[in-house]
């Protein structure tokens, strides 16, 4: 264990309203085991003058002698064995848990919660990215909870969030994963039946399936006018892949990110209605508190998220 510093005194509160550095406790206990103020300076990197200064300090505030020192020897006293005895258990028990401490922190080993949206994002590609993450850390275990739900970082009940949208809570730290493109679809069958809008006003005399967002944003790529549309759904369900299934059916129109559909618009099975007017994308993130002294696991994690999320969305 490092020795502290002599001229660093943190104080500790003593019974009888005494206090003691603990400084001093180490400077004393370095000096028993020693055996002579010239071998402990060394080990303390400081002054002989400086050893016998807080040993002195020490023996002042408790009170009691701890060392007989004549010209040629010096040995503990009966109270400075049993003080000395009791302060270099103490100090071995510290010298431990920091050790201990240490392991924890920069072992690839323990348990990192994951909080993500569900649908084709949560387990489409943040599992994959979590299960080979995991193959190459088997000492690593996991929780993935998929939820939208508003989640506590700064308490611990998660490690890492997964999240759509802008951060408002400026004590996180956001990091940029892609822009999600969204896009505004119906079923061939769908536009035959009811016909296809001109523009997104024409949204509001149309079926359709909605999420957690009920006005639906749009910009006019051309002339960048923004339209906010108030929507009222046939189907209200927060599950992508449900909202995509009915709109395969021909049930209503859907606003969704373009991933959650790719392979349906490929196969006509689904068409996007506007091409001039968009809606913007939505930035992706991964979020986690803010920790200097973040373990290893938690750094390991986030670097192979950083490193290889692009490949996921191929």
């Amino acid at each position: 264990m490092s020795a502290l510093s002599c001229q660093q005194r943190k104080i500790l509160p003593m019974p009888m309203m005494k206090q003691v550095s603990l400084s001093d406790i180490k400077t004393f206990v370095v000096l028993a085991e020693a055996g002579s103020f010239t071998n402990a300076a060394e080990k303390l990197a400081c002054s002989r003058a400086n050893v016998s200064k807080q040993l002195s300090q020490l023996e002042s505030d408790l009170g009691v002698s701890l060392l007989v020192r004549t010209t040629r020897t010096q040995h503990l006293t009966p109270q400075g064995e049993a003080f000395f005895e009791r302060c270099k258990k103490s100090l071995d028990g510290i010298a431990h848990a920091i050790d201990r401490a240490l392991e924890s922190s920069d072992a690839l080993a323990g348990n990192i919660k994951i909080n993500c949206v569900g649908g084709h994002i949560g387990e489409d590609i943040v599992a994959k990215l979590v299960s080979d993450f995991m193959a190459l850390h088997p000492n690593i275990s996991v929780e993935l909870d998929f939820s939208s739900r508003r989640v506590d970082l700064i308490s611990g009940e998660f490690d890492f969030v997964f999240r759509m949208g802008e951060l408002v809570d400026s004590s996180l730290i956001a990091r940029r994963l892609n822009d999600i493109n969204v896009g505004v679809y119906a079923s061939p069958n769908y536009i035959a039946k009811y016909g296809k809008p001109s523009d997104p006003k024409g949204l509001s005399h149309h079926r359709c399936i909605t999420g957690s967002l009920r006005n639906w944003a749009f910009v006019n790529s051309d002339t960048k006018a923004k339209l906010d549309i108030a929507i009222h759904g046939n189907l209200t369900c927060k599950n992508g892949r449900i909202m995509v299934s009915s709109a395969l059916a021909g049930n209503g129109v859907i606003r969704v990110p373009e991933l959650y559909c790719h392979d349906e618009v490929e196969h006509g099975l689904l068409v996007l209605l506007f091409d001039e007017w968009q809606v913007e994308s939505t930035p992706f993130y991964l979020v986690y508190a803010q920790d200097k002294h973040q373990p290893m696991r938690l750094r390991a994690f986030k670097e192979f998220v950083m490193d290889n999320y692009a490949s996921y969305l191929r």
